[in-house]
């Protein structure tokens, strides 16, 4: 299957109202080029898992500042006015919760798992409408996957297969979240052919990779 593709063509079956997965932290890594597209296109009414909210004019944060977004679940919001300012005027659902809580939520459902178990955010905000369980007398909450329709990441080189190889920390949520959406659309600063990148040095392999666009240097 022919993965390379135009960003046009790579973001045609995203839909108002999808669950979307951003990666990126504090916009470093983050598919700007999908991003524009979205914005372009006006895909709104989304559910946006990501790490942060990054800033206004930078990653997922144009989202919430061109009010595409009316859900997002994050670990920070603190960057970007805008998301604080659609919380409370409640044009935003904004739901919190702790970085480490949210990649082990995003790992699971890439894993296969039906979730996990955590003592981070007992006896706070955290854990109200949770379940909770004892084990060995210490109380954990239990934290459900979280899985996208769609996943925006970004690599600093990928082969025309889908193998993925990303730039330091520009690694971060983005092979998570390869994992966990049923459509992964991935933009490379490079492509190159087939058998180029040394397997050792793939940090995803191209079973979790949909589609591929190629864009600019990012962050």
């Amino acid at each position: 299957m022919k993965k390379i593709s135009t960003v046009e063509q790579a973001i045609a079956n995203l839909k108002d109202g999808m669950t979307l997965m951003v990666g990126g932290f504090l916009g470093v890594g983050a598919p700007e080029l999908l991003i524009d597209a979205i914005i372009e296109k006006g895909i709104k009414d989304l559910t946006v898992i990501c790490n942060d909210t990054s800033f206004p004019d930078k990653g997922v944060g144009r989202l919430v500042a061109h009010q595409l977004v009316k859900k997002v679940i994050t670990s920070h919001i603190g960057t970007n006015v805008e998301t604080g300012k659609q919380m409370h005027d409640g044009s935003l659902e904004v739901v919190l919760s702790p970085q480490g809580t949210i990649a082990e939520q995003i790992r699971a459902a890439g894993a296969g798992l039906g979730g996990v178990i955590t003592p981070t955010g007992v006896g706070t905000v955290v854990e109200e409408g949770k379940e909770t369980i004892e084990l060995n007398g210490r109380k954990y909450l239990v934290e459900l996957p979280l899985k996208a329709d769609v996943a925006i990441i970004q690599a600093n080189v990928s082969d025309h297969k889908g193998n993925l190889v990303y730039d330091l920390s520009a690694r971060n949520f983005n092979p998570l979240m390869a994992m966990a959406a049923d459509l992964v659309i991935v933009e490379a600063n490079k492509i190159v052919e087939s058998g180029q990148l040394d397997p050792n040095f793939v940090h995803t392999p191209h079973i979790f990779v949909d589609k591929i666009v190629e864009g600019g240097k990012n962050g």
